[in-house]
């Protein structure tokens, strides 16, 4: 379990307003698959909270906030946040990465550069603002630098936002060991699956309404691209649980269920965990 849990401290709510071309380009968006109430969450670059380090990481002519926590020499992960920043859910997911064994040093860049969400109107122009390909180069970077910095193999997983940058980072990044994603798939604008070049194991819930995105029929036609590609893979699809199923710090629960998200699969979220390691350890410490 945490160590820590961190929150956030008001709330807020809006309504959803366009979607950013890169990450749900052709997707669909109904009344039924919005997310129409969400809190306000902190920006980590003013966070001093322990137990991270916070880093500077520098690539071609611009550089970028990190925040790394776990072993050192350890294999290393990339986690990579959702559209709300770096914010209290995954940090929270990168102290649980960073203490399972065989033990991993997780870094999370912040691709905002110390912005983050505080309502969905603010999120969703964050997002809408991303350069995509840039997020790409900042993973790299990232990846990159934990191999300089004591991990000889280094993975990458993201949530929603970062489920599918972390897709993006097998086609992209040859330096990437394994991905895990997390209810993301990439436009073909911005990576094709079927070009993956590291192993990816993915992970959807079977009642999730993002059409296009990380719905049932996304995450089948991931798995479609990724037999094309002929690299290992794993596509995993969880019985009635929804969008964003993995936050279970006790605000992420308030959050989703401000969504419209009842579900809470404790078996799921373990069973995916138990998975995410087992494929992490395969193929970041052989």
């Amino acid at each position: 379990m945490f160590n820590t849990i961190y929150t956030s401290s008001r709330s807020t709510t809006t309504t959803i307003s366009r979607a950013s071309r890169l990450f749900f380009a052709t997707k669909t968006f109904t009344k039924s698959n919005t997310c129409p109430h969400f809190t306000t969450v902190r920006s980590m670059s003013t966070d001093s909270s322990p137990p991270f380090t916070k880093i500077q990481i520098q690539r071609d002519d611009t550089s970028f906030d990190a925040y790394v926590i776990g072993k050192d020499n350890a294999p290393g992960i990339v986690a990579v946040q959702e559209w709300w920043g770096v914010d209290f859910e995954i940090k929270n997911h990168a102290v649980k990465i960073s203490q399972m064994e065989p033990g991993f040093k997780v870094l999370i860049p912040d691709l905002y550069r110390g912005k983050v969400g505080l309502n969905v109107a603010e999120a969703q122009h964050l997002m809408d603002g991303l350069d995509w390909q840039g997020a790409v180069k900042d993973i790299r970077a990232s990846v990159n630098w934990l191999k300089q910095n004591g991990s000889n193999k280094v993975g990458v997983t993201g949530f929603c936002m970062g489920g599918a940058l972390s897709i993006a980072s097998s086609v992209l990044i040859p330096e990437v060991d394994a991905v895990v994603a997390f209810y993301g798939v990439p436009s073909s604008e911005l990576a094709d699956p079927s070009k993956a070049k590291a192993p990816v194991q993915a992970h959807f819930g079977e009642q999730d309404t993002f059409v296009g995105f990380s719905d049932v029929t996304a995450a089948k036609a991931l798995e479609e691209k990724l037999k094309g590609s002929g690299i290992p893979h794993e596509v995993h699809i969880y019985p009635g649980n929804g969008h964003a199923f993995m936050n279970r710090s006790p605000e992420g629960i308030d959050r989703r269920k401000t969504m419209g998200l009842q579900d809470e699969d404790e078996a799921a979220v373990e069973q995916a965990w138990s998975r995410f390691k087992s494929w992490m350890t395969q193929y970041l410490t052989a």
